[in-house]
């Protein structure tokens, strides 16, 4: 069962494609120049790219990150 939430999501999704291009273009835009909500996109863009990659423990990366700094 969808929670509140994804279905909220689904129905402004709904909305947001039956605008024409134009206006969904707009709407697209305005939500963009909300530097907050930007930064927001784009971590969840990111996150979702990368959730089929494997995890690896933070203290290997922090030492792997401390081999390339040398």
């Amino acid at each position: 069962m969808t929670s509140k939430i994804e279905a909220k999501a689904e129905i402004f999704l709904w909305a947001l494609q039956s605008l024409p291009k134009a206006e969904r273009e707009a709407v697209i835009s305005h939500l963009l120049e909300d530097t907050q909500f930007r930064e927001d996109i784009l971590d969840i863009a990111l996150i979702q790219q990368r959730k089929d990659e494997p995890s690896r423990p933070f203290r290997e990366y922090l030492a792997e990150r401390e081999q390339r700094a040398r």
